[in-house]
């Protein structure tokens, strides 16, 4: 018999110490991961006991963002003092089968519902849903063959008291013997499918119901399912919260941190190239890059804690010695292997860096504002743009007041324009609302990734005025910032030559124009110029590609940083190595504080990862996901 003796609380602590007792021996666990949780200890434990029976041998707990390291297991005989809090025979003793619409079945009618159910009890879940009759037990009720789907009936597993007039009266047991072999009413008939864990996306076994799509359909089914926890069933069964499923996959090892934050890009995914760019960071292109990364920090780590440990008596190779100096000189020359390798892995990782945001931007939509002065179209090419009447038009000037935001896929990319209050010179307006919508419109334009700057060219030397002074304070870096002219209501100047502007000296001396165009919101002249203008220009920004026909390409390329929690944590890394190109030249005094660094940089790649704690992160990810995912 095997028992496990829980001693300390894994849940949010970085350490849990446990203790598994086989004939005549006692092992103690130690799982120093702050994401593992006692049932995913202990179940990885009571699969693997039988490789714990020698004398301290190295168990490899896996890769998984669970359990993470090797970890040494030593043998204590049982005449040991320790004292066993608990016992648990197996993982699933009080884990709960959670079940919840994963999608349809919405405020509006669908074709189709898919319910998810998983847990242990997910198989008696559906056997029971799937009887037709009120039964003693329901294991004998045959269920599909797994991973294929079947059409089933599904009944409610509650007979009506009132249909059957069984007195409210009467004892449990009683009721529901009376009731025995009652045909039960049927709710809908339904493709059912079966997945055995782990072969499943949470690990668990769980089970896929199609039902119909009617309201009355998904809340009946719905309801049978929140009948199954009470009496005469009492299965250990509930809704799902947000992102549970997910939750589960995550804690099963069958889905990493960074792939569960792909999947939630995925699923709100607005155009082709956010679904590609979610897509390549689940196939964990992006996590494998972060593991190898922190593969060879480890691998430099664990070469200068040989050194602190064994000091003269490691037995160092040629290729351990410095290379700018040697141990007589103070250099540290056991570094001479490693150094090379952490700087070139300081190199990838600035170079990894260095992607002008492109993948966080792809993400969240790429910004562009249209700024101007009041009256010069800007609302007429919004409209254009949406290709509906997203803003107010009038002749009267100053009618935009506040930012009109449209959200807009061009050629592939979520883009987010913004109409702005047309900019008047300080001082020129009185009216506070006038005001606070031309503070709103230079912030706007402060925050875009590409500008549309947009004058009238009936009055094109005001217009020219007021893109100068919205633009003084703007970092115009043609890297960051992309900037189109727009001259408006080119209609309007009939037989007269049409004004050519030079746009690169009369706007500022240092800014660079990507292009000029001439457009009539009116008369739609030159806008589809425009437009394609403008897609080829969010290309370019984020450094897509397209074919002749402006149409987006598939660009194989590496793993971008999607996430701003990415950067942070790739930065405190690129600033470890850094520090310790400078510590690990300092001579065997500074040996401590280099290895600190390696240590740090190694810690901060896998807090992207998951393998080191990331509690906090995973209480706002799983949050964010919609109930059933």
């Amino acid at each position: 018999m095997v028992i496990i003796a829980l001693l300390a609380n894994t849940y949010r602590r970085s350490t849990c110490v446990a203790f598994c007792t086989v004939p005549q021996r006692i092992y103690p666990i130690v799982f120093k991961q702050g994401t593992t949780t006692q049932r995913q200890s202990i179940r990885f434990f009571l699969n693997n006991y039988k490789h714990f029976g020698r004398k301290q041998k190295n168990i490899d707990m896996g890769t998984s963002s669970s359990i993470g390291r090797r970890e040494r297991v030593r043998e204590y005989s049982t005449s040991g003092t320790y004292t066993a809090l608990g016992s648990m025979l197996d993982g699933h003793g009080d884990e709960e089968t959670i079940y919840a619409l994963s999608s349809g079945g919405g405020s509006a009618a669908t074709a189709v519902a898919v319910i998810r159910i998983t847990g242990p009890q997910s198989r008696l879940a559906l056997q029971t849903l799937l009887s037709k009759s009120q039964q003693e037990s329901y294991d004998h009720v045959p269920l599909p063959k797994p991973r294929y789907a079947s059409l089933r009936m599904l009944y409610d597993p509650i007979v009506s008291s009132k249909k059957y007039k069984i007195s409210q009266d009467e004892d449990i047991k009683e009721q529901v013997e009376s009731i025995i072999g009652i045909t039960r009413d049927p709710l809908d008939s339904s493709l059912v499918l079966l997945f055995n864990g782990p072969r499943s996306f949470t690990g668990e076994d769980m089970v896929e119901i199609h039902s119909h799509g009617s309201r009355a359909v998904v809340q009946g089914v719905l309801g049978a399912l929140g009948k199954l926890a009470l009496p005469p069933y009492n299965l250990n069964i509930r809704p799902a919260e947000r992102g549970e499923f997910t939750q589960r996959a995550y804690g099963s090892g069958k889905l990493g941190l960074v792939e569960v934050e792909a999947l939630a890009d995925l699923i709100v995914a607005d155009t082709s190239y956010q679904r590609l760019q979610a897509l390549r960071q689940l196939d964990g292109r992006l996590s494998d890059l972060y593991e190898e990364w922190r593969g060879e920090l480890i691998k430099g780590l664990a070469h200068a804690e040989a050194v602190i440990d064994f000091g003269d008596d490691e037995d160092l190779g040629d290729d351990d010695l410095g290379v700018e100096g040697t141990t007589e000189s103070g250099e540290m020359g056991v570094w001479g292997a490693i150094r090379p390798r952490m700087k070139e892995l300081a190199r990838k990782m600035e170079k990894h860096l260095s992607d002008a945001q492109r993948g966080e931007i792809l993400r969240d939509g790429v910004k562009v504002a249209i700024v101007g002065v009041p009256n010069a179209g800007k609302s007429s090419l919004l409209n254009l743009l949406a290709d509906r009447e997203a803003a107010i038009v009038s002749p009267i000037a100053g009618t935009t007041r506040d930012v009109v935001d449209v959200v807009l896929d061009l050629g592939g990319v979520r883009c987010i324009v913004s109409d702005t209050a047309g900019v008047r010179e300080d001082g020129s307006t009185d009216d506070i609302i006038e005001v606070e919508g031309i503070k709103r419109a230079r912030k706007a334009a402060l925050d875009a990734h590409v500008l549309l700057c947009m004058v009238d060219s009936t009055d094109e030397e005001n217009g020219i005025k007021a893109i100068k002074d919205i633009l003084k304070d703007i970092n115009t870096d043609m890297k960051s910032r992309k900037i189109i002219f727009v001259r408006n209501k080119i209609d309007l100047l009939g037989d007269l030559e049409t004004k050519e502007a030079n746009v690169d000296s009369d706007i500022l001396p240092s800014l660079s124009i990507s292009n000029t165009f001439e457009i009539s919101c009116e008369t739609n002249s030159g806008v589809d110029d425009l437009i394609d203008d403008l897609t080829r220009t969010l290309y370019e920004r984020l450094n897509l590609s397209q074919d002749s026909d402006n149409n987006a390409l598939s660009n194989e390329e590496d793993a971008v940083i999607t996430r701003a929690r990415h950067r942070r944590h790739v930065e405190s890394a690129a600033e470890a190595l850094r520090r310790f190109e400078v510590r690990s030249g300092e001579g065997y005094v500074a040996l401590d504080m280099a290895a600190e660094e390696l240590r740090l940089a190694a810690s901060e790649l896998g807090r992207i990862t998951g393998a080191v704690d990331v509690e906090d992160v995973l209480d706002v990810l799983f949050s964010d996901f919609c109930i059933g995912k």
